[in-house]
C-alpha cells in the first residue's frame, strides 16, 4: 500500500505569534507549500500562535496533518481535534519522540524556547549520527542570526567542531525551504511511518 503523502516535514515553531506579521505569513505559507508538494506535516498540534498558523493553511490546502501534544499541554496550546492524525503523549520528551520519528525533514520557524529545545534535540543527535534527517532553520527578517552567531562562538571556542554547521541549513524564505527540501527529499531514503 502506498503512503498518500510523499514525506513527511516536522516544523517546531511558536505556540505565540511573535511581533513581526511576517512570522504569521511565513508560518502560513509553509503550511500550504508543504500541502502544494504533497507532503504531509508534522506538528505539535496546537492552534494557536505560528502552530495553528501553519497547521490551518496545511488543511486548507489540502494536506494531511499529524499531530504530538502531550496531556498538560492539551488546554494551553489548544489541541487542535480535527487533524488527520491527533496523538496524545504523557510528557514533552514522548512528543518529541513521536514527532521526530514520523519525519523526513526539520523546519525549525521562529519560536521560543521550546522550539530551540526541539532544534537543539536533532541537532545534537545529527551530529551523533544517530540520523541524517535535513534540518533547516527558516530564518524569516533574520530571526535565528544570534542563534548561528553563538553557534559559530560554541565552534571557535572549541565546545563543537566545524561540521556542526554542516548538519544546519540556514534558509530565509518559504520559496528557498521549498527548493532546499525538493533538493534534499529527493536524494533521501525517506523514513515516515
Amino acid at each position: 500500500m502506498t503512503s498518500p503523502f510523499s514525506a513527511s516535514i516536522c516544523v517546531y515553531c511558536g505556540s505565540r505569534m511573535g511581533k513581526s506579521a511576517s512570522y504569521e505569513a511565513a508560518a502560513r505559507e509553509t503550511g500550504t507549500m508543504i500541502a502544494e508538494e504533497g507532503w504531509r506535516l508534522v506538528y505539535g498540534a496546537g492552534d494557536v500562535g505560528l502552530m495553528g498558523a501553519v497547521a490551518q493553511a496545511a488543511q486548507a490546502a489540502g494536506a494531511q496533518t499529524f499531530g504530538v501534544i502531550p496531556t498538560h499541554l492539551l488546554n494551553w496550546e489548544v489541541g487542535k481535534r480535527d487533524l488527520t492524525q491527533f496523538i496524545v503523549t504523557e510528557n514533552m520528551h514522548e512528543r518529541k519522540k513521536v514527532m521526530y520519528m514520523n519525519a523526513d525533514a526539520i523546519v525549525v520557524m521562529p519560536g521560543g524556547a521550546g522550539s530551540m529545545d526541539e532544534f537543539f534535540e536533532v541537532l545534537t543527535w545529527r551530529q551523533l549520527g544517530l540520523h541524517q534527517k535535513p534540518i533547516y532553520l527558516l530564518s524569516t527578517d533574520g530571526y535565528w542570526t544570534p542563534l548561528l552567531a553563538l553557534m559559530d562562538h560554541i565552534i571557535d571556542q572549541g565546545f563543537a567542531d566545524a561540521s556542526l554547521r554542516d548538519f544546519i541549513q540556514e534558509v530565509g524564505t518559504v520559496s528557498d525551504l521549498r527548493a532546499a527540501l525538493r533538493k534534499d527529499l529527493s536524494s533521501a531514503k525517506l523514513t515516515h511511518v
